[in-house]
C-alpha cells in the first residue's frame, strides 16, 4: 500500500468486548470510523478484527545464554508479529532494542530494562547480579532506562537450602519500589515460590510474573492491592522437565516445582475468580520460542477463564493496563483479522488472516 492508500476493514470489528462495529478505515496509518471522502486507492480486508495482541511477558533480544545479536532479535520480533502480537511488554532484556522504535513494521515494545537479580541467584548472562544494598540504585537506573517498568527477580533457587527462596530483604524491597514509583515506573517481579510474595505485595509491587506460588491465603491481599499477575502458563508447562533435570542434586526444589506445576490451573482460576487482574504473557526468549501468544490464551481458557476474558487479557484489557490504545479513533492501526469470531473459539488466534501494523498489511 502507498502512503496515500486507504485500508477498509469490513465484517465485525471488535473494538471492545461489547463494542462491535461493522467496519473501520485506515487513513495515514491511523484508525477512523468515518468513511473517508474521495478515497481512490482503497484496499478491503474482510473478517473479524481485534486490536493487535499483547504479550505482556516477552524478551526480545534475549537467548538461552544472554543477549543475542540484532539479526536474531529482529527474527524474534518478526515471529511475534506474524503471530499477531503487536504490543510487547519486554519483561527484562540485556540487549538494547531501541532500534525497534524506528521500525514501522515491527511490534511496539514497552521495556522493563534489564532483570535485577541477587548475585548467583538467576540465569547466567541475563541480569544485573547485585547485593541488597545496591537494589535501590539499580532500580533507579533501570527505571530511567525502561519505558515505565522495572523487573526484579523475586525468588530463585538457594543452593544452600536446596529450594526456592526470596531474593531480597523486606526493607530493601520497600525502598526500591518506592524509588521506582517516585520515578514514575511500575515494578514487577519473577516469582515462582509462595514465600516471596507477601513482602513484595505489601511493599507496593504492581505485578507478579508467573505467580505459581499464589495460595488461597495470599489471594485476598493481591485482590485488595490490585496486583496483577501474568501466569505464563506455556512456560510453567516446562516445570516437569526442569524438575527432572534437577532431581538428583536438588530433590526438595524438584518436588516443589512439580507441586507448583500440578496446581497451576487452580492457581490461575482462583486468582481470576477473586478479581485479580490476569494478563497474557508467554515468557518467549531465553528457552522458549516466540510466537506463542495464541497458545497462552488457550491455556488461560483451560485454566477456567471465560473466552472473552482470556481475549481481553491479550487485547482490550491488556492494552488499557499498559496505557496503550486499541481500535480507537485516531489510534495507530495495529490490528489482526481472523476468519471467524475469536470469542466463539480462541483457537482462531493461532491462524491470523491478516496482520496490520501502522496501517500496513504485513500478511
Amino acid at each position: 500500500m502507498s502512503d496515500r492508500a486507504v485500508l477498509h476493514v469490513r465484517g465485525r470489528v471488535l473494538a471492545g468486548p461489547d463494542d462491535v462495529r461493522d467496519e473501520l478505515w485506515v487513513v495515514g496509518g491511523r484508525i477512523t470510523y468515518d468513511r473517508p471522502t474521495a478515497a481512490q486507492d482503497v484496499r478491503t480486508v474482510e473478517g473479524w478484527a481485534l486490536p493487535g495482541l499483547v504479550d505482556a511477558h516477552c524478551h526480545v533480544g534475549l537467548g538461552a545464554h544472554g543477549p543475542v545479536d540484532r539479526d536474531t532479535a529482529e527474527k524474534q520480533a518478526l515471529t511475534d508479529r506474524e503471530a499477531g502480537t503487536l504490543l510487547i511488554r519486554d519483561a527484562g532484556s540485556p540487549s538494547d532494542t531501541r532500534w525497534v522504535d524506528d521500525r514501522d513494521d515491527l511490534p511496539k515494545i514497552i521495556r522493563a530494562g534489564r532483570h535485577i537479580a541477587r548475585t548467583r541467584r538467576y540465569i547466567r548472562g541475563y541480569a544485573h547480579e547485585i547485593e541488597p544494598d545496591a537494589l535501590v540504585t539499580y532500580v533507579a537506573q533501570e527505571a530511567r532506562r525502561g519505558d515505565g517498568w522495572v523487573k526484579l527477580v523475586g525468588d530463585w533457587i538457594d543452593r544452600d537450602l536446596g529450594d526456592l527462596a526470596p531474593s531480597w530483604p523486606r526493607a530493601e524491597v520497600e525502598a526500591a519500589i518506592a524509588e521506582a514509583h517516585r520515578l514514575g515506573a511500575r515494578v514487577t517481579a519473577h516469582c515462582f515460590a509462595e514465600n516471596s510474595l507477601r513482602d513484595l505485595v505489601e511493599a507496593g509491587i504492581d505485578c507478579i510474573e508467573h505467580a505459581t506460588g499464589l495460595t488461597d491465603d495470599l489471594i485476598p491481599l493481591f485482590a485488595e492491592r490490585g496486583v496483577a499477575i501474568v501466569p505464563t502458563l506455556v512456560n510453567i508447562a516446562t516445570f516437569p522437565k526442569l524438575a527432572k533435570g534437577g532431581e538428583e542434586k536438588f530433590p526438595r526444589w524438584s518436588a516443589h516445582m512439580r507441586r507448583l506445576y500440578e496446581r497451576r490451573y487452580d492457581t490461575v482460576r482462583n486468582a481470576y475468580d477473586a478479581g485479580i487482574p490476569v494478563f497474557v504473557g508467554t515468557d518467549a526468549g531465553g528457552s522458549l520460542p516466540h510466537g506463542l501468544v495464541a497458545a497462552e490464551v488457550e491455556e488461560l481458557v483451560t485454566a477456567g477463564l471465560p473466552a472473552d476474558q482470556a481475549l481481553s487479557a491479550t487485547t482490550w484489557g491488556a492494552r488499557r493496563w499498559l496505557g496503550r490504545p486499541g481500535l480507537d479513533e485516531g489510534a495507530p492501526a495495529d490490528l489482526v483479522v481472523y476468519e471467524t469470531d475469536p470469542r466463539a473459539d480462541v483457537r482462531v488466534l493461532a491462524a491470523p488472516r491478516r496482520v496490520v501494523v501502522n496501517g500496513r498489511v504485513m500478511s
